[in-house]
């Protein structure tokens, strides 16, 4: 088959490796009928998670039951499905506490410690022998682990690009929101208008936010924030972010800011220098704008990606401030069904934010495309 292959940082193929096959009694073999490049997918592409060895990528695909195993009474062959991008049990002690981002059993690399390079959580479709070296959905047919507790059959009527964002960025952007537990009428401000923020942005409105305020660096971002969003926007660039937004909010700062950035937010030349001498990737610039930017006693949620530690974590302004902070991995299982409801009800709106749609062979392209931010790419959907 056909599967788009990591070799090393900048170094992505679209090649021919062995079809997949069932491996356990709970597995099922997918034919692939869409999937997408994620930023989270960056990390890998520019060295910032690290994988020593080739592997399909993907996290973020749907498709087709080709094949089934003896354990899985769910699903058959022929079943359209969408599968969460963590790789989860069901039955551990962390999947029995609806926490299947932790789940035990998936991941050879689990541990307590959620260490830099061991002891991680639940597997990860395609996402580095760190979280499990499970090749993933960037390829004509993939393998899903526990395909009985995992996917969830598509509803008759709606297309691909309708669903799609249900394996990731949909419900990564919900649990930025869900964290925050809005009441009503709160102003919530997401830094950064890529896939994940918009849908931060989508979710924030279905929660009963009064105000959302986008933030980022790029004009073409920020107009996908408003016509997808209905976000009100802020350029980096051009103001002073943190100064408009306690502007806009009496002084006082934003009750809930999220940052769906992470680690990979531009940064100067001296903290590429200091990250070499301290053992850091990336900045953490967006998570310190979320705390200037947030009001006292409000919440800061990070569905952006930090893969390492960071030297002068600001504390001592949590603690003044009083700011409930929360982050992580989606538990895409534990909101999925609603997810699909929503959308099927047409209450949200999903595929608007596509902006490229092209062959599974075009796949090393677009990742140079959508890494160096050109021709306006938002998100792209690779066919098989």
């Amino acid at each position: 088959m056909k599967a788009v292959v990591f070799h090393k940082p900048k170094d992505m193929r679209v090649e021919t490796v062995e079809d997949p096959r069932i491996e356990e009694a709970r597995d099922v073999v997918l034919k692939v009928t869409s999937t997408a490049i994620c930023g989270s997918d960056l990390h890998i592409y520019n060295g910032f998670i690290p994988q020593a060895k080739s592997m399909v990528m993907g996290h973020e695909f749907m498709g087709i039951v080709e094949e089934i195993g003896s354990g899985v009474r769910n699903l058959k062959v022929g079943d359209r499905v969408v599968v969460p991008f963590p790789i989860s049990c069901g039955t551990c002690h962390f999947c029995s506490m609806s926490l299947p981002t932790h789940c035990e059993n998936s991941n050879d690399n689990y541990g307590p410690e959620g260490g830099l390079l061991t002891e991680k959580g639940a597997a990860l479709f395609g996402y580095t022998d760190l979280y499990g070296g499970y090749s993933g959905g960037q390829a004509e047919y993939v393998r899903v682990p526990y395909a009985d507790y995992g996917p969830r059959k598509v509803p008759e009527g709606l297309t691909d690009e309708q669903v799609l964002f249900l394996t990731d960025i949909f419900p990564t952007g919900w649990s930025a929101i869900d964290w925050a537990e809005l009441k009503g009428g709160e102003t919530v401000v997401v830094f950064g208008c890529g896939p994940v923020g918009i849908m931060a942005m989508k979710s924030a409105w279905l929660k009963g936010a009064g105000r959302v305020i986008g933030v980022d660096t790029r004009e073409y971002r920020l107009e996908m924030a408003r016509k997808a969003a209905n976000a009100e926007t802020i350029n980096y660039n051009e103001v002073d972010a943190v100064e408009v937004i306690r502007d806009m909010t009496g002084g006082y700062g934003a009750d809930v800011c999220v940052d769906a950035v992470g680690m990979e937010a531009d940064h100067s030349l001296w903290t590429k220098v200091k990250n070499a001498v301290q053992g850091e990737a990336g900045t953490m610039r967006v998570l310190e704008r979320c705390f200037d930017a947030v009001r006292r006693g409000g919440t800061v949620t990070v569905v952006g990606v930090y893969g390492t530690p960071f030297d002068n974590f600001p504390l001592y302004q949590w603690f003044d401030k009083g700011i409930k902070l929360r982050g992580g991995q989606a538990p895409v299982h534990n909101y999925i069904d609603h997810l699909i409801d929503l959308v099927s009800t047409g209450k949200v709106t999903l595929e608007d934010i596509i902006t490229h749609k092209v062959p599974l062979s075009d796949a090393a392209k677009m990742y140079d495309i959508f890494d160096k931010k050109e021709d306006n790419c938002v998100k792209v959907v690779l066919k098989p």
